[in-house]
């Protein structure tokens, strides 16, 4: 299927005026561009129940920060269940604040509390300062869970590119701990892997939004000198994916990773993993969030929070 009129609207606005790309600006100026893009497209944000700014004590006395979200239909006494949410942008870019809407509606759609994790970011913290930080957010919450009023035991880790590398990775440390194990993937066109030769990496590595350059922007960054086979890097390069909880992956189907997406999701179901794609049909890397302009954005909103409460209602 062709791009979308919404998707082709946006590359030829974008392409049109010539604006910077992410890999032609200095990491200041690409998280600035895209909190403004996120500002710019993003739907009016919903109501919730409660919104808390939360501080989560490293060992080395510095903070990392996360925003709680209770959604709006939850009674204040309610233990509910526990999405942690890892935003994307390519470990570089992106923040809480940018991801506010998506948070809120995740929580009133799926009825579930949403801790969103604002992780250290490279090239000033690189890898694994984010595979730390989302590891670390995790641990916290199920030890402050009566303070957070969730069940521990119905806990589930989602985020989109790179925070959906991150929810992988985070699962795959936590896959062997007795009483730490999330009970739901939410994978949101995720970084698999870096180093990729198939075909959608060429197919759509110019002129559909995430280009070729600013994946190399991000990933040079993130790992100036990292190996790319370590699988916290690229998952897809784990010894085994056994064991993982029941996943739902969304894919973009004009997205440079789209491939890398499937197959992960195709090896997963060989080792015995319960997973689910959703493909939306005509759109680029990143719609999720803009749900101003893409229509695309609520359904597979949608299909997220319907899997999670469903997974959620199954342990209840």
């Amino acid at each position: 299927m062709p791009l979308s009129l919404q998707a082709q609207a946006l590359i030829d606005m974008v392409y049109r005026v010539g604006a910077a790309r992410f890999h032609e600006l200095t990491p200041a100026q690409a998280r600035h561009s895209f909190q403004k893009l996120q500002f710019a497209f993003r739907p009016d944000a919903p109501a919730v129940a409660s919104v808390t700014e939360v501080p989560i004590g490293r060992s080395d006395g510095s903070v990392l920060l996360a925003r709680y979200y209770r959604p709006v239909q939850a009674r204040p006494e309610q233990r509910l269940p526990l999405l942690v949410f890892f935003h994307g942008g390519g470990w570089c870019v992106g923040d809480v604040e940018s991801y506010d809407v998506l948070c809120r509606e995740l929580a009133n759609g799926a009825g579930v509390a949403v801790l969103s994790v604002d992780y250290r970011l490279a090239p000033e913290h690189p890898f694994p300062a984010a595979v730390d930080d989302a590891r670390l957010a995790v641990e916290w919450a199920a030890a402050h869970a009566d303070l957070l009023n969730v069940d521990p035991l119905r806990f589930a880790l989602g985020g989109d590119s790179a925070g959906g590398n991150l929810s992988v990775v985070t699962a795959l440390a936590l896959r062997d701990e007795d009483n730490l194990k999330p009970v739901f993937l939410a994978l949101i066109y995720p970084s698999t892997e870096i180093v990729s030769e198939r075909a959608s990496r060429q197919a759509f590595g110019n002129g559909y939004f995430l280009d070729t350059e600013t994946l190399d922007w991000f990933f040079t960054r993130y790992l100036p000198h990292g190996d790319t086979e370590d699988w916290r890097i690229s998952p897809m390069r784990a010894a085994s994916l056994a064991g993982l909880p029941p996943t739902l992956i969304v894919t973009a189907e004009c997205d440079p990773l789209i491939d890398d997406c499937e197959a992960f999701a195709e090896r997963l179901a060989r080792e015995g993993g319960a997973v689910d794609v959703y493909r939306a049909a005509g759109v680029v890397h990143g719609f999720i969030t803009l749900g101003k302009f893409f229509p695309e954005a609520q359904a597979a909103i949608g299909r997220v929070t319907v899997s999670l409460r469903a997974r959620m209602a199954d342990l209840a």
